[in-house]
């Protein structure tokens, strides 16, 4: 008899290998899978769904909750595909028309984008004032013109971020002259920084469509087993969004894959404060686990060329994996940045391939065993100088990563694990967890819901006091929309930050709340 929806089911896609992995109400693994990720990324998640469900422990019909950290977001706009045709409206004018909207955005994904940009007068001050009266007959002038062109409107208004008023009234236009074209507003997607906020409102809107595929086809597959789990998307903070949050949201869920790996290795761990090093076939991401959630950057990210501020985890990247390809070269031989990516067990030396990979190096240095050793050990001198240059590179990250001097701790995830040797300068002890290999998927699965608030405001008539509890219960309220149980919502990180040079006081508040998933 089944005992009812108590499994989750957390899915990660990475660039060489799709991962699943399936826990009990408790926490325990149940079963886990993998599956080399296929070039259009959906084939790869039906596959790995396929094989986890069809693992004896685990009965489909326990299944309650899905979870799925996926790179589309990531991957179409590093392609330029897939993207939609976005009406970009900032409301500014007359004070920041200096600068236009996508002025510095690399050329081809801007034609791939934007349909046309407006500034519209209107806009606040940083204490809530407006600059100019909102410009609505100038908004509806512009929505006129771009009408059968654009398939989604992204708006940003100055000091949005302190009062929404204008972006609010803004929406309303458009629904009025468009009907229901998707409109994404910054204030939901970034903090303070107009252009970079711009940015990643622009994004938003274009990644829509990208979203709601993903969705269609999670559900599909769901579907194929007669499965009908509660979905979420994990988003770029390690935490979780409900599915309708995350199609409006696509944004977020950009930085999800290494967000959720290093999720996973707190899990595996119980560490809540190390160093993370999560290593794939493509790309090695290190980054820091700070009260059991990545550390999140506190510079603008760039995203496929383009600068933005919205939240995401705190990482070194760098083109170093399992299917990095290797080439002999002087004074040191060259690793990546190419690479096999999922086609590592068709190409690589060790499995009867012809391109000599860093894990024909990891085989002929001894750090693993797999496929035919006989090719990578005819090529024993020139792995081993590659290994040294890999393991070079990874110290190097290693240190960038660190805000303090001395050795620390380095938990390694990921299915290229056996790439970093047992010892590195700066660390005091290499761990590799059980399970290692499903970190990402484990961190999807275990994964709370959040919502988090990045506002200035300014001291009232309640003082402190009342302005922190309103901003603790705006944080509140996102995480319940992005499908937490409001009984269960904790506010687990409060930030204040005094702005100086200003004639009133005003500060930053900065408040993240997470909580446990909504019964099914």
């Amino acid at each position: 008899m089944s005992a009812g929806p108590d499994l989750r089911l957390g899915i990660d896609v990475g660039g060489t290998n799709t991962d699943a992995a399936v826990l009990d109400r408790d926490g325990a693994l149940v079963a886990k899978a993998k599956r080399p990720t296929s070039p259009d990324v959906t084939g790869g998640i039906t596959a790995a769904l396929n094989a986890v469900l069809s693992e004896p422990a685990v009965d489909p019909g326990r299944i309650g909750h899905v979870m799925l950290g996926t790179t589309h977001a990531t991957n179409a706009v590093l392609e330029r595909s897939r993207l939609e045709r976005v009406a970009v409206v900032r409301i500014g004018a007359p004070s920041t028309t200096s600068i236009p909207p996508l002025y510095d955005w690399p050329p081809d994904l801007r034609r791939a984008i934007s349909v046309g940009e407006a500034i519209v007068p209107g806009g606040m001050e940083f204490d809530g004032r407006e600059i100019v009266p909102f410009g609505g007959d100038d908004l509806r002038r512009f929505v006129g013109q771009v009408a059968g062109q654009a398939e989604a409107v992204a708006v940003t208004s100055v000091f949005a971020s302190v009062s929404d008023a204008h972006e609010a009234a803004a929406a309303r236009i458009i629904r009025e002259e468009l009907g229901d074209l998707p409109v994404s507003l910054s204030h939901e997607i970034g903090s303070i920084g107009l252009l970079e906020r711009e940015n990643a409102t622009v994004m938003n809107a274009a990644l829509r469509s990208v979203a709601s595929g993903v969705a269609a086809s999670l559900e599909a597959a769901l579907a194929a087993h007669d499965l009908e789990p509660v979905i979420f998307f994990a988003q770029n903070d390690g935490t979780l969004m409900a599915l309708d949050y995350a199609v409006r949201h696509p944004v977020l869920t950009i930085g999800s894959g290494p967000a959720n790996s290093i999720r996973g290795a707190a899990y595996l761990t119980g560490a809540s404060d190390t160093l993370v090093a999560d290593v794939g076939g493509t790309s090695t991401d290190v980054g820091v686990l700070v009260n059991g959630f990545p550390r999140e950057s506190s510079t603008a990210v760039d995203i496929g060329g383009v600068r933005t501020n919205f939240r995401m985890p705190d990482l070194v990247a760098i083109a170093l994996g399992g299917g990095s390809i290797v080439e002999d070269a002087e004074p040191v031989p060259r690793v990546g940045p190419a690479s096999v990516g999922y086609r590592l067990r068709e190409q690589a030396l060790v499995f009867g391939g012809g391109t000599a990979t860093l894990t024909d190096a990891a085989v002929a240095c001894g750090r693993l065993e797999l496929g035919d050793p006989g090719p990578a050990a005819a090529r024993r001198g020139e792995l081993e100088r590659a290994m040294r240059r890999s393991d070079e590179m990874l110290a190097d990250a290693i240190d960038r990563i660190k805000t303090a001097r001395g050795e620390a701790p380095l938990v390694v995830v990921g299915g290229g694990s056996s790439l970093v040797p047992d010892r590195l300068p700066g660390i005091s002890d290499v761990v590799r967890p059980r399970s290692h290999d499903v970190a990402n998927a484990i961190g999807a699965a275990i994964a709370s819901v959040s919502g988090q608030v990045d506002r200035i405001y300014h001291q009232g008539p309640g003082g402190r006091s009342a302005m922190l509890d309103e901003a603790r219960q705006t944080a509140h309220d996102e995480a319940v929309r992005a499908g937490a149980d409001p009984a269960g919502v904790e506010i687990v990180s409060l930030e204040e930050l005094p702005l100086a040079y200003l004639t009133t006081p005003a500060v930053r508040v900065r408040v993240k709340a997470a909580g446990r998933l909504r019964a099914h």
